[in-house]
């Protein structure tokens, strides 16, 4: 099995060292798995439990004062599924798989998606970090039964980028899987790009393909799905996602990072941000 994963797109982190230690235990974690689906879930997992990462246990708040985590995930059978806006759900990544492989769905959102991860044994609990708690309690917020005057409010606070992600194969199938607690200060319910498909994951028999960054405008550009119609068209992973990335950057505002797999093994990775750690391990045996 061969194993890429990704830790956002977005500033240079402040202690990149520790980051990249559990980014490798991420890939290799990968390595060991009987599908790339596995591989690509177990992977995540391991970034889901730290909160260095904008995901799981380091997820970002939204306007109301509450986490909500978004995944999506998919493989080159077509097989799909994606779960958004579930409130203290850690491995979002688990329920994106439930719904993928459990429902005749795609996406399920909400307190149903956290019903249904109660449901299949995926857990809940209390995923703020003290850098979250810290950074929350700095604010003044306005509350939210004033709807309009707290999205202005919102207007002020939002940003950020970061996400996780991972793509893999096994010489023959392949599958891609994205993770994230959200865009700091997001309005309360909001979904970006990464549980949508297309936007913020995507998979073909010759691709997988996981971003990160701004959300919004990678929903509108719909970066994985051209990264895997490029490599599709017969380009190689690394200049399908430079290529890609380029357009990106001529086209929208925002900060983007990518990463893709072929069922060579081959593999590619871009960003225009200031910074994108990843890391890859495993090979190919044909």
């Amino acid at each position: 099995m061969r194993v890429l994963v990704h830790g956002g797109a977005g500033g240079t982190p402040e202690r990149p060292e520790p980051r990249q230690a559990v980014l490798d235990e991420a890939a290799a974690t990968g390595t060991e798995a009987a599908s790339p689906t596995a591989a690509v879930v177990d992977a995540v997992r391991v970034l889901e439990s730290d909160p260095q990462f904008n995901a799981g246990v380091g997820s970002a708040v939204q306007s109301d004062g509450h986490i909500r985590t978004d995944a999506g995930l998919m493989n080159s059978t077509g097989t799909v599924g994606a779960a958004a806006s579930m409130r203290d759900v850690e491995h979002a990544v688990e329920v994106a798989r439930v719904v993928a492989e459990e429902t005749p769905h795609v996406m399920v959102a909400g307190d149903r998606a956290v019903a249904l991860a109660d449901a299949y044994g995926v857990s809940t609990g209390d995923l703020w970090s003290d850098r979250m708690r810290d950074r929350w309690g700095e604010l003044d917020p306005v509350e939210s039964d004033d709807l309009r005057s707290h999205v202005e409010w919102v207007h002020g606070q939002f940003g950020g980028t970061d996400t996780v992600g991972a793509v893999a194969t096994d010489g023959e199938a392949v599958a891609a899987a994205t993770s994230t607690g959200g865009r700091w200060c997001a309005l309360a319910g909001r979904v970006g790009d990464v549980p949508q498909v297309g936007a913020g994951f995507y998979a073909t028999e010759t691709a997988a393909v996981s971003t990160t960054g701004a959300g919004e405008e990678i929903a509108t550009f719909g970066l994985a799905r051209h990264v895997a119609d490029a490599i599709e068209a017969g380009t190689a992973p690394a200049a399908a996602t430079d290529g890609l990335i380029g357009e990106f950057d001529d086209e929208m505002a925002g900060s983007a990072g990518v990463i893709a797999i072929s069922p060579d093994g081959s593999v590619g990775e871009a960003f225009n941000s200031d910074g994108m750690q990843t890391a890859v391990a495993g090979e190919i045996h044909q």
